[in-house]
């Protein structure tokens, strides 16, 4: 059974592009109008690209719907396509969300604190179903530099501004996640 070609990404999707096409295979899946093996090849087509890959992850851990509770077989298979460009987006989000649940929490937005915390709980859902060796070397390498203050992604927290509490989170939430 082919899939349809408005579902599929190409080489040049732009991050814009790739949400309104998760957005509309979210739809897809939803309704139950795909096969795993539709599933497969439509998310792998997004996350073969970084433009793709982020936009695919911005738009399924926010989702307000239940498919990435319970990623599917064919999600699932995707993700396991491209593990470079998978496993830091990943622990990225896990990071970002658990520093966010502390932002929202401090600033009494509790609404976007839970949003937070569901894409948290998505995020290392996937890591831990995954059990991708990429996965272990980004979050060990995110450990590392959280530890010593320099290192792979010191960068990434110094853009990001965390402060203590939040890099602390973002520590536990990282280090759960890989065990």
């Amino acid at each position: 059974m082919n899939i349809p070609s408005s579902l599929l990404a190409s080489e040049s999707i732009t991050f814009e592009g790739a949400i309104e096409l998760t957005q509309s295979l979210l739809s897809e899946i939803e309704a139950h109008r795909l096969s795993q093996a539709q599933i497969e090849q439509a998310v792998a087509s997004l996350v073969k690209t970084p433009n793709g890959a982020r936009g695919f992850f911005v738009t399924y851990l926010t989702d307000e719907g239940q498919v990435a509770d319970s990623p599917s077989p064919g999600v699932i298979e995707a993700l396991r396509s491209t593990p470079e460009i998978v496993a830091e987006l990943l622990v990225k989000n896990l990071a970002m969300s658990a520093a966010m649940v502390v932002y929202h929490s401090r600033h009494q937005s509790e609404e976007r604190a839970a949003g937070s915390a569901r894409v948290q709980g998505r995020s290392r859902n996937l890591i831990q179903i995954l059990q991708m060796p990429a996965c272990q070397t980004v979050a060990s390498q995110m450990l590392a530099s959280l530890q010593s203050a320099s290192g792979e992604y010191e960068e990434f927290f110094q853009r990001w501004g965390y402060d203590d509490e939040q890099k602390l989170a973002i520590g536990s939430a990282v280090g759960e996640a890989i065990g």
